[in-house]
């Protein structure tokens, strides 16, 4: 069975979000990497007799789902900070359709920043929807429920509290979520959303 390999990144210093909480959330996403591997490997194991074994597979192929995008989730996540802060160029293609969909960056970055502040653990998620040829956004509970199918993630902004706890209270979940936002590298996302609507 072939393997996920996990990804290194080469995060600059974020204002707003300590060095020790970049580390331990790395690892966290690595450990994601092992498990999505780990839970391959079973599900082939167990497809030997897939009868026998049928509602063990139907649990592992559950917890897959929780892995698997669980890992893919933070690589976009981690990614997006690579290079340091760049900001959003309004003649971007990305910006232009952001004020397209909501009127302004500045109602977006509202509407996202709320998302993000949804009770619960999850993630905030901007997507590009290629059927339609437009941005959406939504809340993703845990790391999977909730995600818009066949749609491509453009910012995947992660609020579980292994994010911010380090650094913020809980009732300071806003202050991380404006250190996160501040920091992306809006070129790297600006490419994302080319390919995605190409």
């Amino acid at each position: 069975m072939k393997h996920f390999d996990p990804k290194t990144f080469t995060l600059p210093t974020v204002e707003g979000i300590s060095d020790d909480t970049l580390k331990a959330h790395v690892k966290l996403y690595e450990g994601y990497v092992k498990q999505a591997n780990v839970i391959l490997d079973k599900i082939e194991e167990y497809a030997g007799d897939s009868e026998k074994n049928a509602y063990a597979l139907g649990e592992l192929q559950r917890r897959f789902a929780f892995e698997f995008d669980g890992m893919r989730n933070h690589e976009y996540y981690f990614t997006a900070l690579e290079g340091g802060p760049k900001p959003l160029d309004a003649d971007s293609p990305l910006a232009k359709a952001i004020v397209e969909t909501w009127g302004s960056v500045e109602m977006f970055m509202n509407r996202f920043k709320a998302i993000g502040l949804t009770r619960g653990i999850g993630w905030a998620m901007l997507y590009y929807d290629p059927t339609t040829k437009r941005l959406l956004t939504q809340w993703v509970d845990e790391q999977h429920l909730g995600h818009l199918t066949g749609l491509s993630p453009i910012v995947t902004l992660d609020v579980w509290e292994h994010a911010y706890l380090r650094d913020y209270i809980p009732a300071d979940k806003s202050k991380y979520i404006e250190a996160y936002l501040n920091a992306l590298n809006w070129e790297t996302i600006n490419a994302w959303f080319l390919k995605a609507s190409a």
